[in-house]
Order: structure tokens, then C-alpha cells, then sequence
């Protein structure tokens, strides 16, 4: 007997596991909404320059005729990359000659402008307030945002790292980890205690030390080596499963949250592509469950991340009036990453053994930490080309969906407690190809 059919006994799929998994929700749910909040909170509203013509009522009073707003605007403010108002630049004197029908809207130099030396006057109709107008982060501040995003998700690498220890005390122990390691009187406590809660007190009276010792004697006799990260690095079957897992988790932070907190740059309206974006991504995330089952983990991972990488890159080639057709390409793209979270979560357990399976996902997420930290620096790139941050966004999980091809599939197979056991899928995986290779030779007679 396992430790799976130790679970069963106890009950795998009971109250226990529900409230466990309705304590993490809970938790989760409020982490997503305050990630997600900078959309709203850090949106840049439409802008000006705070011109006195249009923005000093005194003056505005005293102007020559009784010219509107439209006409002193266009006397005041320069036209900008779209022929809308530019956002940075001013002319330093009224060019009242563009009022003539005769002359040409172009008809000034750029010697004739200057920056917004007396600040911005902001459209507060959609966002009444942004830290964006509080702080002028526009023009020649505008990389401020982005510097900001990257270190709230550096804090966030800090914070999981110092209080990760904290939060154990408040979530059951994995059973299975405390026997693998040796602690058996702690592991039988936990197992007496699902036991209990799931409604098997029987079960429970009846589980005792020596039950466990014969259940798990293989496990125990071969489990013993402490866990390092080293190890997961030097041994030859779990060097590349790390190396592998860790870029693909680092594509998804690099390209979810590049992505996810700029929505504004997605399209015109941002409270909507917010609804679609959480409302895409739960029939995505259970229909990314069944594609597993059916189809593996590896090769959903490799497709979710591929597909994902080009609907980035296929928005390159959109021009930016095809608003709809961009924000269907990006939200498609989203969709793909968080397919990607799903299957690489399930995944990333099943690759690695019990003893070293916290320490690989630790280091699994803090490579998505260091990407997500990434993500938004990506988008300072702009400025050299417009489309080269979308690139980077769409190469990245291209390249790792097609690394992650390298990875063995984990579907129907038990979940490795020790080294030993990655060993002997890996050797029993060679020796069926062996015998497929032998069959096919002898077939060509």
C-alpha cells in the first residue's frame, strides 16, 4: 500500500480538501483584484497643455473676438501623431495665422512649440482621478508608471519570499511531504486529522505509526537525503525539468503581466476588455483541465503557450484604427497565458518528487515573479518602435512553448515521491521505446 491509497482511506476528495480549497480562493481572489487594480487606479486619462488662452479665464476673456474653444485650441496646441491635440508640446505663442482658411495646418515649426512647462490640463470624464494626473507621470515622465509597476511586483518577490513561512501555519502540512521527510508523528497527526474532518473516525482511531511504516516502507527506505536546490540542478533528470518549467513560468509573468496591466493600450474601452478578460479566463482555465486529461500536459502546455505568442505577434501587423480586431488578438493572447498558468501549475507538481516538489515550484515562481517584474520595463522599448515591445511579448512564450516540448509527459502516471521514482519512469519509458523500436524492425520481415 502507497501513500495514494493511504489518502484514499483517509479520503482525497472529502471536506477537508473542500475547505482548502475555499480558504485558498478566498485568499487568491483579493491578490488577483489588487493586481488587476492598476488598470483603473494608474489609467492615463486624455491630456493637454495647460495653455492661458484656454485655461486662464482672464485671459481667455480678453482674447481678440469671440473666438470658441475648437479655435483657440488650434491656435494654442499643436496636432499631435494622430491629428488630435498633441499631449506634450504647446506653442509658445498663439499661432492665430492658422485661423486663416488659406493656410495650411502645417504651416509651423517645431522651434515654434516647447513642452508643457505650466503642466497638463487632464480629461476627468471616464477616470475622475488616476495617480497618472496626481503626478503628471506623462510626456518625458511617462516610464515612471512602468518603473512603479515593476518594483509593486519586485515587492511582491520579496513578500512571498520573507512571509511564505507565515502563511504555513495558517494551511494544513502536505502528509505526504512530512513522511517522505521522516516525520512520521507529524504526518500521522495531518492524516488523522483529514481523516477525522472528512467524516472517517474510524479510520482514524485504527491509523497508527506502524500502518504507516508498512504502507510506505519502499518510500521511506530511499527518501532520506535532505532537499536542496542543488540537487535539482545536478541530477541529470531533474536539471532539465527545472531548467524547462522555469522558462516556462517565466514567459507567462513576463507576458501576462506586461500585457494585463496596460489594457488601456488594448483598446479604447478598459472596463471592458476587464470583464472579458475575467470572463474568458474561467472557461479557458476548465477547458484547459479537460485538454489535459484528454490530451496530456505537455503538449497543452506547448500549444497554449505557442498560440499565445501569436496572436502577440500577429497584432503587429494590425493597424492600430482596427481597434476590435487588436483587442480580440490580445485578448486571445491572454487567453492563451492563462491557459498556460493552469497546465503549468497541475504539471510543475507532477514533474518533480515529493521531497524536492516545494522547492522546485518555489523556484518555478519566483522565475514568473522575475518575469512578471519585466514585463511592464518591456514596454520603456516603445519608444525605439512601437511594435517592438509586442515582439518581445510574443516571442518569448513562442520560444517556450516550443523548449517545453522537451519535457516528459506526466498523464496517467503516479506522482513521483523520490528520485528513485523520476529514475524508473525515465528507465521504463527507454525500455518501452526499446521494445516499440524492436517491434517495428521485426514487422519490416
Amino acid at each position: 500500500m502507497a501513500f495514494s491509497e493511504l489518502l484514499d482511506l483517509v479520503g482525497s476528495q472529502g471536506r477537508f480538501q473542500a475547505l482548502q480549497t475555499v480558504a485558498l480562493v478566498a485568499s487568491i481572489m483579493w491578490v488577483t483584484t489588487q493586481n488587476m487594480l492598476e488598470n483603473f487606479s494608474g489609467a492615463v486619462p486624455s491630456h493637454r497643455c495647460w495653455v492661458a488662452l484656454l485655461d486662464n479665464s482672464t485671459v481667455q476673456a480678453s482674447a481678440t473676438g469671440a473666438l470658441g474653444p475648437e479655435a483657440l485650441l488650434a491656435v494654442s496646441i499643436p496636432p499631435g501623431p494622430n491629428q488630435e491635440p498633441h499631449r506634450c508640446r504647446r506653442f509658445r505663442q498663439p499661432q492665430w495665422q492658422l485661423l486663416d482658411s488659406n493656410t495650411m495646418a502645417t504651416n509651423w515649426s517645431e522651434a515654434a512649440t516647447e513642452p508643457c512647462v505650466d503642466g497638463w490640463v487632464y480629461d476627468h470624464s471616464t477616470f475622475t482621478s488616476t495617480i497618472v494626473a496626481k503626478w503628471d507621470l506623462v510626456c518625458d515622465s511617462q516610464a515612471l508608471k512602468p518603473m512603479a509597476q515593476s518594483i509593486f511586483l519586485a515587492g511582491v518577490l520579496v513578500g512571498a519570499a520573507l512571509y511564505g513561512q507565515v502563511s504555513d501555519r495558517w494551511l494544513a502540512e502536505s502528509a505526504r511531504w512530512l513522511l517522505i521527510t521522516g516525520r512520521l508523528e507529524q504526518g500521522l497527526r495531518e492524516l488523522r486529522r483529514v481523516a477525522t474532518i472528512n467524516g472517517k473516525r474510524a479510520v482514524a482511531d485504527t491509523m497508527t505509526t506502524e500502518v504507516l511504516l508498512s504502507a510506505m516502507q519502499e518510500e521511506l527506505s530511499v527518501s532520506q537525503a535532505p532537499a536542496r536546490l542543488g540537487t535539482l540542478l545536478r541530477t541529470p533528470e531533474l536539471g532539465l525539468r527545472t531548467c524547462v518549467s522555469s522558462l516556462c513560468w517565466f514567459a507567462f509573468g513576463f507576458t501576462f503581466y506586461g500585457l494585463a496591466l496596460d489594457l488601456q493600450a488594448l483598446g479604447s474601452n478598459v472596463f471592458l476588455l476587464q470583464v472579458l478578460l475575467g470572463a474568458l479566463d474561467i472557461p479557458a482555465k476548465l477547458g484547459t483541465l479537460l485538454l489535459m486529461n484528454r490530451l496530456g500536459r505537455r503538449c497543452v502546455l506547448a500549444a497554449s503557450l505557442v498560440q499565445a505568442g501569436l496572436c502577440i505577434l500577429a497584432n503587429t501587423l494590425v493597424p492600430y484604427e482596427m481597434g476590435y480586431l487588436r483587442s480580440a488578438l490580445a485578448m486571445l493572447g491572454l487567453w492563451g497565458v492563462g491557459a498556460t498558468f493552469t497546465c503549468i501549475t497541475t504539471y510543475t507538481g507532477e514533474l518533480f518528487p515529493t521531497m524536492l516538489r516545494m522547492t522546485a515550484v518555489g523556484l518555478s515562481q519566483m522565475s514568473a515573479r522575475a518575469g512578471a517584474i519585466l514585463g511592464p520595463l518591456v514596454r520603456l522599448l516603445s519608444v525605439h518602435g512601437p511594435s517592438l515591445p509586442l515582439l518581445l511579448y510574443g516571442g518569448v512564450p513562442v520560444l517556450s512553448g516550443l523548449v517545453a516540448l522537451l519535457l516528459p509527459e506526466t498523464k496517467s502516471l503516479p506522482l513521483p515521491d523520490t528520485i528513485q521514482d523520476i529514475q524508473n519512469q525515465a528507465v521504463k519509458k527507454a525500455a518501452h521505446g526499446t521494445r516499440k523500436c524492436s517491434v517495428l524492425k521485426s514487422t519490416q520481415f
